[in-house]
């Protein structure tokens, strides 16, 4: 059974969200207050609705509480953002996902039940930051305050030709190693303690953000 999902604010966020769910064979409900912002959806969701989200009358007549997740990715109206996650926690929604503008809006979504907060803004000035500081780190996800999902570039002649064992990233970063990316694209998942790191290869590491930062400051020795 097809698992379906709605999405209540269709600015890029949103919008991206509904595009990528749709692709991937998820029905999806749009909704947001704008005609235009709906209309342009129109031929990629499976179901539009313009309409105001504060309205709970609006959502229960949508049945908001039969679908599987909600996404609420209101822009910068912090007011309208708690609100609608208060009324669709309240209606039982298993799993919230809501767009926060800052930390303090973060907070109050955690509090009052959003299954999964994000910061789209904030985690892409995190990326794109350690890209400019950084020639060996190719992306990062900020998983939560302390942990992150880095992709890292190996660089160093001192890494070149040897095992993920003889490396110990877990003894010496506290860091584990959840894919290697070959330069031919080629994607090695859970890789095996005997898999040789070879130049040019990508890492994918995941662990505390200061034992990420202190493997970037090992590559460029």
């Amino acid at each position: 059974m097809k698992q379906n999902y709605a999405i209540i604010g269709l600015g890029r966020f949103g919008g991206s969200i509904c595009q990528t769910l749709v692709e991937s064979g998820r029905e999806v409900l749009a909704i947001d207050k704008s005609e235009d912002r709906a209309n342009a959806y129109m031929d990629i969701a499976t179901h539009v609705v313009v309409g105001n989200a504060q309205d709970e009358m609006t959502l229960r007549s949508l049945g908001i509480r039969n679908f599987d997740q909600v996404i609420i990715a209101i822009g910068e109206d912090i007011q309208a953002s708690i609100l609608v996650t208060l009324m669709v926690k309240e209606m039982g929604v298993p799993n919230i996902l809501a767009k926060a503008n800052n930390g303090y809006h973060a907070r109050v979504l955690e509090k009052i039940g959003a299954d999964k907060v994000v910061h789209p803004e904030r985690d892409m000035g995190i990326r794109i930051a350690h890209k400019m500081v950084s020639s060996n780190i190719l992306d990062s996800i900020e998983l939560s305050d302390e942990y992150s999902l880095a992709e890292i570039r190996v660089k160093n002649k001192k890494f070149f030709n040897k095992t993920l064992l003889e490396m110990d990233f877990r003894r010496r970063f506290g860091l584990t190693i959840v894919a290697v990316r070959r330069r031919n694209g080629d994607v090695i998942a859970s890789p095996a303690a005997e898999e040789v790191v070879r130049e040019n290869d990508h890492l994918l590491v995941i662990g505390n953000v200061e034992e990420v930062d202190q493997l970037d400051a090992k590559l460029n020795e």
